[in-house]
């Protein structure tokens, strides 16, 4: 069978149809394009079957393929971590703006799944000191795993970069920071959307943030001044519904300069604050 056909008889979305094609037979989708009517082995096709096989039962493209681009790095994924999407890059962008300001700094990633946020702020920023912690085992693997193969698993001892198995700053107390990232469970327990798309697939514990979704922020936001350095910022993602909520939570933990960053389709995504001082 050729590439035409084979993507006609997939019955999925074209472009989708496209990048599984690709993947299974090792080519650029370019190279789908320009050749129609090349031939697809016996091993790709029955690669590209299995796959569209399960996309069609709505498995995520990122699971099946085992990565994500983020940031402008291509990142493995499995189903023990969320996928990285475009509206967390509002992350890294505000924690890549402090340190330019700060310099050199302590950064702090809870929750760190794939290793997104951590690798890219890193990535962008050699000199940041990186600690990146997660309550997953599987997570925390997947995420070493992304820095080993983008060459940014860097020694401890010498740059002070960990991967640590925490639940929020359970195995950072003590330890302070100009600057800490998150992006934490936000969803609520019974929101409809975890019954559609790729949520059906993802780790619940990534996804949902207690009964009204906000568990998480609310216990990051009045944690986070006694692990934050004088100055020090914290940025949360958060729903779209939810801004006047963190904003509350982050005034009543007495951060101030508290901020609101908008995504790509309008909608309020990240709130950031600095903290006062010591608690």
């Amino acid at each position: 069978m050729n590439v035409g056909d084979a993507l006609q008889a997939a019955g999925l979305d074209r472009r989708e149809a496209r990048l599984l094609l690709a993947a299974a037979a090792g080519i650029s989708e370019g190279q789908l394009v320009a050749h129609p009517q090349r031939e697809i082995d016996a091993a790709s096709r029955a690669r590209f079957d299995a796959w569209t096989t399960r996309r069609k039962r709505g498995e995520p493209i990122a699971y099946l393929l085992g990565r994500r681009e983020f940031y402008g790095l291509s990142l493995d994924v499995t189903p023990a971590v969320l996928i990285p999407r475009h509206e967390s890059e509002l992350l890294v962008e505000r924690a890549l703006e402090r340190l330019a300001v700060r310099g050199p700094c302590r950064v702090l990633d809870l929750g760190t799944g794939s290793g997104a946020l951590a690798l890219a702020i890193k990535r962008e920023c050699p000199s940041a000191q990186l600690v990146a912690v997660d309550a997953s085992p599987p997570a925390l693997d997947v995420a070493r795993g992304n820095a080993r193969r983008l060459g940014l698993d860097i020694d401890w001892r010498e740059s002070h970069w960990d991967w640590r198995e925490s639940h929020w700053f359970s195995a950072v107390r003590g330890e302070r920071f100009e600057l800490i990232v998150s992006n934490p469970p936000y969803v609520a327990l019974g929101d409809p959307h975890l019954a559609q798309g790729d949520l059906r697939f993802e780790p619940a514990a990534a996804l949902i943030g207690g009964a009204d979704g906000l568990a998480a922020i609310r216990d990051i936001a009045r944690d986070a001044p006694a692990h934050l350095t004088p100055g020090g910022w914290l940025f949360l993602e958060h729903g779209y519904d939810q801004g006047d909520a963190v904003h509350g939570f982050l005034q009543t933990a007495d951060f101030e300069e508290i901020t609101a960053w908008r995504d790509l389709a309008g909608h309020p995504r990240v709130r950031g604050g600095r903290s006062v001082g010591s608690r």
